[in-house]
């Protein structure tokens, strides 16, 4: 009888260790205290990656027991153990790599543009492997000042690649609509083609005018060391002069050991955008913001893509009219890297460019565990946005 008592208790307390329990965490700056977005949080077990949004929270689901590692650019990595855990809200509090704030310029027999180049080959060469990242994505649209559509989904992105460049097969798992789009808008509005995006972090074709030989010409590079963090150096790679186009700004974090981009920004200054002429041919679009940012992954012999954000806002020129402040923010967070290639049917895969396209298909609440929590304005956004419907 004490046999089977002893037997039941650990039953149950298996069966308690082995249920699934909803963790949040919010990464703060130990001197600020301020919430740090885009910290990476990553779940040892699993190896489910997850990013702090605007609020420094992540929110993810654990069964049994995981170590979970914090790490930032500007900061030192962190490891928490499991038993520190609970369910409740967790605050993890992160402090500067380096106490040195000076940025030191590099000095080098090598020209930075030289260097550049150096650094983007390697980093496509390594880029271009077989692995398969799942991937949370999310777009929103703005029109006139005000929301108007939502999608998000839960993907696979299967790469196959050769020294020179990556290509990508795309399979959804999960995916949701919501909002109206005025049909007047233009079809190349409604969301961004995933491949083709997807394509581009891989190849790194954001460089492409940077390593021309023509356009190059047009840019200033410096570098500098990190100034919370001494493993990385920046390059800084501005506009030379005024042009009669918009010239965008560069900002370029790598691992000057690895030869690897770790992040990296471009962004079209306001002044800049202020003195370009205005364009007024039908289909035109006169950009007013214009921002990439993104991040990647060294862990060990593996790279890959982390998350990325992209903005744009602009006036669309129509016939009759000017579509003011049209905005789309999009969003890619990698939740898991898997050097295995996933089984498929030509029939499962995503053949169109966006999941505009493709009709409402919710299993679970995929977009609360999704590696990225939205925050509270978010989710009024998107609630309201399915409420239209």
């Amino acid at each position: 009888m004490r046999g089977l008592l002893l037997l039941f208790v650990i039953f149950v307390n298996t069966a308690i260790f082995a249920q699934k329990v909803e963790y949040s965490i919010v990464v703060k700056d130990i001197e600020t205290q301020l919430p740090i977005e885009n910290a990476t949080v990553l779940i040892m077990k699993t190896k489910q990656t997850l990013i702090s949004n605007q609020d420094g929270k992540v929110t993810f689901e654990l069964e049994g027991a995981s170590n979970v590692q914090v790490s930032e650019t500007n900061y030192e990595k962190v490891t928490l153990r499991w038993g520190s855990l609970k369910p409740d809200l967790f605050v993890v509090y992160l402090k500067n790599n380096n106490d040195n704030k000076l940025e030191e310029i590099v000095v080098s027999k090598e020209k930075p543009e030289k260097n550049l180049q150096r650094i983007v080959s390697n980093s496509r060469q390594k880029l271009a492997n077989a692995y398969r990242l799942k991937v949370y994505v999310r777009e929103f649209f703005m029109l006139d000042n005000k929301y108007s559509y939502y999608n998000d989904g839960l993907v696979n992105f299967q790469f196959d690649g050769d020294q020179k460049k990556s290509t990508t097969t795309l399979l959804v798992e999960q995916n949701r609509s919501y909002g109206l789009l005025e049909n007047d808008v233009s079809a190349d509005l409604i969301g961004y083609n995933l491949n083709n995006i997807m394509e581009n972090y891989s190849n790194l074709k954001y460089f492409d005018p940077l390593l021309d030989s023509k356009t190059k010409k047009e840019y200033e590079f410096t570098t500098t060391g990190h100034p919370n963090n001494k493993d990385y150096y920046i390059m800084s790679v501005t506009p030379l002069d005024k042009s009669k186009k918009a010239l965008d700004t560069f900002e370029i974090i790598y691992d000057p050991t690895k030869k690897l981009i770790v992040e990296f920004t471009i962004s079209i200054k306001p002044g800049d955008l202020a003195q370009i002429e205005e364009q007024t041919k039908v289909g035109s679009k006169n950009v007013t913001r214009s921002q990439v940012k993104v991040t990647y992954r060294i862990d060990d012999e593996d790279y890959y893509l982390l998350s990325s954000n992209e903005e744009i806002a602009y006036d669309l020129i129509l016939k009759d009219q000017v579509k003011k402040n049209i905005q789309v923010r999009n969003n890619f967070i990698t939740t898991n890297f898997n050097r295995q290639n996933f089984t498929y049917k030509e029939s499962d895969v995503f053949k169109e460019k966006t999941l505009f396209n493709k009709q409402n298909k919710i299993l679970t609440k995929y977009w609360d565990l999704s590696g990225f929590t939205a925050t509270e304005e978010e989710k009024g956004i998107i609630n309201s946005l399915e409420f239209k419907l």
